[in-house]
């Protein structure tokens, strides 16, 4: 063959040859784009189109998008999140019209179920534009109940207090740390420990940043100083996905036997069971995750023989309920043992009865102590929300100690005790505004339906001295929709001398949903423009409120 010849084979093969290596090397940005599209479009007009292509994951209108990118076998080398964020849950779009959004639980999904392997699998860099994406901040900590649950199954003091500080940080799961969990052996993912940039901003941001050092960091694997420089005023900061040998790896592993959809009902049902058998004070760090598995247990799942089997094996585990039960009965927050004795009816070791005496039990040992919050009434009202509970009261006892306290006079008004609710009327119009915090939970449950008893809480308030106390107090009644004639009478009366524009506000919201059948709409309109105090915050509910008088 000709010398000439040769070289223009060779030319044409090493032609193919680098044709097929640059078609190789492009790289697939994916993007989920949830709330704003700036930092993406950012990155698509930055980046070569011979270099780098795009793939939008979300699917406007159908709620499956991430899997259907799963079915068509996307492959990211790099993926930009955009949505804000929870600090915890799913990334979110603050459009009205907009129905995507992005749980954390259907990444941890994606993830360890490896039934989507390109998805993430080849990922070399995640960007999370959403505030807090990589906050380290633990979400969860063990309380004081894990401590004395480990002294009590043997352990020393010193081993207890470890153990506890050990428990908190593999189950704190911060957004970082469950960021890393998802993003499994990534080299790169940047997010912000706090406040991340609006997308207009971001994307400003970006632009300078890839003007300055040009595109081809991107999807390196490899950590860009000028990106967290650019970024340094707004928390930008970078990690890198958990690895097998990472100190957190057996909490993934743990993490992903709930998540992987490779798993059928029972092997999940399995892996609860022998989770059971661990101490106490881990099972309560798992206490979500084994709720959200117990409740999704269908009646089909529950029929199937397998599953059946196992649930008779762990209703039948009597050590395992004991333990649990008495670390329950031990629980600082209240809503933390109602949740962990619902998991245990869900678990077949309480029947409905024994339920219900466990939490008559709960209630008693609440009424016995100092401390009655407000979050503690708003439970044991939402407990009773059906009345079941009424025909228990007898059952409990109030010590004299705390029997005029208008906490647990609460508690026991949410059992309907006439006497208990006679007394939240009289706090209701307290100038101790705890007092009144206190009743406006207990009445936001069991709101005031007697008119006279509406009269009188009106005229009380209307004499109230407390500020705070006497705003908090009309709060409450904008909740009740008045529609008697004197209540609204007092409330009117006491428009035009109130001092406040946060008690005349607070008045307008009464009155803005009560029936305006029962006001003398010209007089109130008079009323209301005439007295009316300078709000520095501008238009308010009493501009709202004339309007709606005057269209009617």
């Amino acid at each position: 063959m000709a010398t000439s010849a040769k070289l223009v084979l060779l030319s044409a093969l090493l032609a193919a040859l680098w044709a097929h290596d640059a078609g190789a090397e492009k790289k697939t940005v994916c993007s989920i784009t949830v709330n704003s599209s700036d930092e993406k479009e950012t990155f698509r007009r930055s980046l070569p189109a011979d270099k780098y292509r795009f793939v939008e994951l979300v699917e406007r209108g159908r709620s499956d998008w991430l899997a259907s990118a799963c079915r068509q076998g996307v492959r990211c080398d790099v993926l930009v999140i955009s949505g804000h964020y929870d600090g915890g849950n799913e990334f979110f779009s603050d459009k009205l019209d907009s129905r995507e959004f992005l749980p954390v639980d259907e990444m941890e999904r994606v993830s360890c179920s490896e039934s989507c392997t390109g998805l993430f699998a080849q990922l070399k860099e995640v960007y999370l534009f959403g505030c807090n994406t990589l906050n380290p901040e633990a979400l969860k900590s063990a309380s004081a109940e894990i401590g004395r649950s480990l002294i009590r199954s043997g352990h020393s003091r010193a081993d207890a207090e470890r153990l506890t500080h050990a428990l908190s940080a593999r189950h704190g799961e911060s957004s970082r740390d469950r960021m890393r969990l998802v993003f499994k052996d990534v080299p790169v993912i940047y997010g912000f420990s706090s406040v991340a940039p609006l997308g207009p901003a971001a994307a400003s941001v970006l632009s300078r940043h890839f003007q300055s050092a040009g595109p081809a960091e991107v999807g390196s694997g490899r950590t860009s100083a000028g990106m967290l420089g650019r970024f340094a005023a707004n928390s930008m900061v970078a990690a890198s996905g958990m690895s097998d040998s990472d100190p957190q790896a057996a909490h993934r592993d743990d993490v992903c036997q709930f998540a992987d959809d490779r798993l059928t009902p029972a092997q999940k049902l399995g892996f609860v069971h022998q989770l059971l058998g661990r101490e106490m004070a881990e099972v309560r760090m798992f206490l979500g995750r084994l709720e959200k598995s117990a409740s999704s247990l269908g009646e089909t799942e529950r029929q199937d023989p397998e599953v059946a089997r196992i649930l008779d094996e762990i209703a039948r585990d009597d050590a395992a309920r004991t333990r649990y039960l008495d670390f329950a009965r031990d629980a600082d927050q209240p809503a933390i043992r109602v949740r962990m004795l619902e998991l245990a009816g869900n678990l077949g070791w309480l029947s409905p009865a024994e339920q219900r005496t466990e939490v008559v039990r709960m209630i008693g040992d609440m009424l016995a102590e100092n401390s009655v919050s407000a979050s503690d009434v708003d439970l044991v009202c939402e407990l009773n929300r059906d009345h079941d509970l009424d025909q228990e009261r007898v059952r409990l006892q109030v010590p004299q100690a705390q029997a005029d306290r208008v906490t647990h006079a609460a508690l026991l008004a949410c059992l309907g005790s006439a006497q208990g609710h006679a007394r939240l009327l009289r706090a209701l119009t307290s100038p101790n505004d705890a007092d009144v915090q206190i009743a406006q939970v207990y009445f936001r449950h069991r709101p005031i339906e007697d008119v006279m008893e509406l009269r009188v809480v009106a005229t009380a308030i209307a004499k109230m001295n407390g500020l705070e106390a006497q705003i908090r107090a009309l709060h409450t009644l904008a909740s009740h929709r008045m529609s008697d004639r004197e209540s609204l009478g007092e409330l009117t009366r006491l428009f035009p001398v109130a001092e406040s524009v946060g008690v005349q506000t607070a008045i307008a919201g009464i009155l803005i949903r009560a029936d305006y059948r029962a006001i003398d709409k010209p007089d109130l309109v008079q009323t209301l423009r005439q007295h009316r105090l300078k709000s520095l915050a501008g238009e308010n509910l009493i501009d709202v409120l004339i309007r709606r008088l005057q269209a009617d």
